[in-house]
């Protein structure tokens, strides 16, 4: 009687491991290749980019981008500080300012995701009134809830768009219409320099972000566009 073969077991798992990790490597290489988050909607609007999530205001020859949070206290006292210095570079003609509304602070609002809410209110302000961002922008840091707090109801973000000129947004602010688009643009925001991970505000010229300790005084602003 022929010898019972003896089976190879260690190169039956070799071989059982070389294929699963092929699959994980074919599976890493689809997510990769696909984002991580789902964009859902984007505003239509020519003063917004569906690509970067960008609400402009002006057409100067430079640009300013900012990323804000509306659950941020220093976003607020950003736009206390250099608001009015970045409001006369827009109305002189040196810059664009490109607002991008971001939401990384939901955690800070009890569960009612307000940083999301009131970002997703801001793109439905500008999708319908591109004169009106930078007042709701403003509006929304005078009424700004503290960290840890609930936030604003949806129908307080309705009223503060209705004071600033803006109505007809009932369902794009109920419905959390662009709140995909805000969460896809989120993960897109650059990282300052030196910084761990995504923080707010942050502020790029022309492009390139520049950590918050290197911006110069109020006053001085300009000097970044000479």
């Amino acid at each position: 009687m022929a010898q019972a073969r003896k089976v190879n077991w260690f190169a039956i798992w070799v071989s059982v491991a070389v294929v699963v990790a092929l699959v994980a490597v074919a599976v890493l290489v689809v997510w990769l290749n696909n984002p991580s988050t789902d964009a859902g909607e984007a505003p239509d609007a020519p003063n917004i980019s569906a690509e970067t999530g960008a609400i402009a205001v002006g057409d100067g020859g430079d640009s300013l981008d900012t990323y804000i949070d509306f659950m941020c206290p220093i976003c607020n006292q950003f736009e206390q500080a250099y608001g009015p210095s970045i409001q006369e570079l827009v109305d002189d003609g040196t810059i664009t300012l490109n607002i991008h509304p971001i939401s990384i602070l939901d955690r800070y609002s009890q569960g009612t995701e307000f940083s999301t809410r009131a970002a997703n209110a801001m793109y439905c302000v500008a999708e319908a009134d591109a004169d009106a961002s930078v007042p709701f922008m403003q509006a929304m840091f005078e009424n700004q809830p503290a960290e840890g707090t609930s936030g604003l109801t949806d129908q307080a973000l309705l009223d503060i768009a209705s004071g600033v000129g803006v109505s007809g947004i009932d369902s794009c602010v109920n419905d959390g219409r662009y709140s995909g688009f805000v969460a896809a643009m989120t993960e897109q925001t650059p990282v300052q320099p030196g910084a761990a991970g995504i923080a707010t505000p942050t502020i790029a010229v022309n492009g390139e972000v520049i950590a918050n300790s290197e911006l110069p005084a109020p006053a001085e602003l300009r000097s970044l566009f000479e």
